[in-house]
């Protein structure tokens, strides 16, 4: 039996109104209450980490921003920094995306001088993903940005918090 969430048991915080209008300028009644909308925008784990998902990029974004780079870049940039050049798949694993997403980034990255796409000479359907020495030297430049933005980060975090939101957070994924 599922649990059902009360919005009392939430403060509101984010961009609605918790009151209704007056009656008199009410609009015809929707098929789901506005209660309701408040309770998803208070208790939704998804809309919750979309919206620190988004603030995170947007905060790495502007870090990396003076490099050329967005974070979605530098995370690709460093998935590829291995001692041999690893196939799609596990790329597109590790950063959670499906191959038509990763081949877009890569072509970007690609068409830049940052990193080599090349036929897998074990078999000729897969491609292996390297980083050129731009994209290395690029790379280089980006990791002190991202350990200042990131030990900035985790301090507001406080205390091991963060050490603890990461585990939650693969306890979620």
């Amino acid at each position: 039996m599922s649990k059902q969430l009360s919005h009392e048991r939430f403060s509101s915080k984010i961009g609605l109104d918790a009151e209704e209008p007056p009656a008199s300028n009410r609009e015809p009644q929707p098929l789901v209450p506005f209660a309701t909308t408040l309770i998803v925008r208070d208790t939704c784990l998804c809309l919750h980490v979309q919206r620190a998902a988004r603030s995170l990029a947007r905060r790495f974004d502007d870090a990396l921003r003076p490099l050329g780079l967005t974070n979605s870049q530098f995370s690709l940039l460093m998935a590829l920094n291995r001692p041999s050049p690893p196939p799609m798949g596990p790329v597109a694993a590790l950063l959670a995306m499906d191959r038509t997403t990763l081949t877009a980034a890569l072509k970007r990255l690609e068409a830049r001088g940052l990193v080599q796409v090349m036929r897998d000479p074990t078999d000729r359907r897969s491609r292996l993903l390297a980083l050129t020495e731009a994209g290395g030297s690029l790379l280089a430049k980006a990791v002190p940005i991202w350990q200042e933005s990131h030990v900035r980060l985790e301090a507001k975090l406080g205390n091991g918090e963060a050490i603890r939101l990461r585990q939650d957070l693969a306890a979620l994924g």
